[in-house]
């Protein structure tokens, strides 16, 4: 609830910012000034990263005696007071995944005056000037050979009284996610998570963060080190940057990663793993699709649910890989299951990384026109994003699912326009990720909805 209440105040004030949310209540006495924090990377490049508190901060992680103390000021924000709420009925159940949800919510943030805090990166800068980062440190020897990023903690948003979040909340949500080993050792892994509440609230004291900024931190083999400062220069170890994205404990490998999150432009989407993954769900039998089409549908607009369905899928994949498979001499079997395991784990968390509108207009959808958009967004992406009118799904030609494709792209930031016989979209840079995204989501679920009336 927490959680959920602080996503949505950065949603609200800080949608396309730097504005990190707490996810957990106990994190907030670790997020001080200067404060280490890990930023795990996703499974695809495009989903948001998560982020991890440490024990330690700047200073500690510093050869020398010199203890490093950062310079902060403080200022009023803003006052938040938020409502929310929806109505969620649906039931998915399928061979692969089964989640249910019914009910209503409604999720009152009442967070008062809040205040900023903000390092003076100057300062910082100027203190830790020819500072070497100890490479020895346990927290580096741990993360060095993985892809994961350091950064410092540098503004924070904090309450300034007792403050209140409250859920009403009349609902049942149960997810199971089975993925099947077949042949002579038979397996299952099942995970499921049930809920039923009423009237939650919490109550939360002063001086709790509910939001922040971090600086990643760009580290080199012999312990240089520097602040990425610039807006969206990525940080890292050296050994790790001087290799592939991939490693050993990567879900997916796809095509075309990019560390500012924009699309490199030669290597198209269109020919990359990512659209490819989602073949698999073709192959499941008619029922199985039509059921997954409208049960996951009838989800869309319940992001509790959609994140964790999310969040056990990606559990599964960890678990069971193509070359764990081998050892079983199993290959065939698994190698089926784990590929439709990962093409519906590409769908939903491709669904989450959507606005609550895109998804809400997308629940209401119908099967022939999520169909037709697809292959609108297909079309677009094969002729750099401008076509001749002719070539529109004829569906589209209707005034009424046309208006319904300009509102799915505008709620992502993108225009249609129409000229002269010719379509083509027009957006800005940072929409790209969210114009694949979209056309992820969209062409996912046409391969569910294929063939139905």
């Amino acid at each position: 609830m927490f959680s959920k209440a602080t996503t949505k105040f950065v949603r609200q004030v800080d949608p396309e910012g730097s504005l990190i949310p707490v996810s957990r209540l106990n994190d907030s006495s670790k997020l001080l000034p200067m404060a280490l924090v890990v930023k795990h990377k996703r499974v695809w490049f495009w989903q948001r990263p998560k982020y991890q508190t440490t024990d330690f901060n700047l200073s500690d992680l510093l050869l020398g005696d010199e203890v490093l103390i950062p310079d902060v000021s403080k200022r009023d924000f803003l006052t938040y007071v938020g409502t929310y709420g929806n109505k969620v009925t649906g039931k998915l159940d399928v061979e692969i995944i089964s989640a249910k949800a019914q009910g209503s919510s409604e999720l009152l943030s009442d967070f008062g005056k809040l205040d900023k805090e903000e390092v003076d990166v100057k300062k910082l800068l100027q203190d830790s000037n020819k500072r070497l980062v100890n490479m020895e440190h346990e927290l580096v020897q741990q993360l060095e050979k993985r892809s994961d990023v350091l950064a410092v903690v540098k503004e924070r948003i904090l309450t300034t009284a007792d403050c209140t979040v409250t859920q009403t909340q009349e609902k049942r949500c149960a997810l199971r996610a089975v993925l099947r080993v077949l042949g002579n050792l038979s397996a299952n892994m099942k995970a499921c998570i049930e809920r039923n509440h009423s009237d939650v609230s919490v109550k939360i004291p002063s001086d709790v963060v509910i939001a922040y900024v971090v600086l990643e931190l760009e580290i080199k083999k012999e312990g240089h080190f520097k602040l990425c400062l610039r807006p969206g220069k990525i940080g890292g170890f050296e050994t790790i940057m001087d290799r592939s994205w991939s490693s050993e404990d990567d879900l997916s490998v796809v095509d075309g990663l990019c560390a500012d999150g924009i699309i490199p432009e030669e290597q198209p989407q269109q020919n990359g793993s990512c659209v490819e993954d989602l073949s698999p769900l073709a192959a499941l039998s008619q029922s199985d699709r039509q059921a997954l089409f409208h049960d996951l549908q009838a989800i869309l607009t319940n992001s509790m649910t959609l994140s964790h369905l999310q969040s056990h899928l990606e559990e599964l994949h960890f678990g069971k890989t193509p070359d764990t498979a081998q050892q079983e001499n199993e290959l065939d079997s698994v190698d089926g299951t784990f590929a439709s395991l990962n093409a519906v784990l590409l769908l939903v968390s491709a669904l989450e990384e959507l606005p609550d509108e895109t998804l809400s207009l997308m629940s209401d959808s119908q099967p022939e026109f999520l169909e037709a958009f697809s292959t609108l967004l297909n079309l677009m992406e094969e002729s750099s994003r401008r076509l001749s009118f002719g070539f529109l799904p004829t569906l589209l030609v209707e005034q009424q699912a046309f208006q319904q494709a300009e509102k799915l792209l505008s709620s992502i930031g993108v225009t249609l326009s129409v000229e002269n016989n010719q379509l083509w979209l027009e957006m800005e840079k940072k929409d790209e990720v969210q114009l694949l995204v979209l056309r992820l989501s969209t062409y996912g679920l046409s391969l569910l909805c294929s063939g139905q009336k």
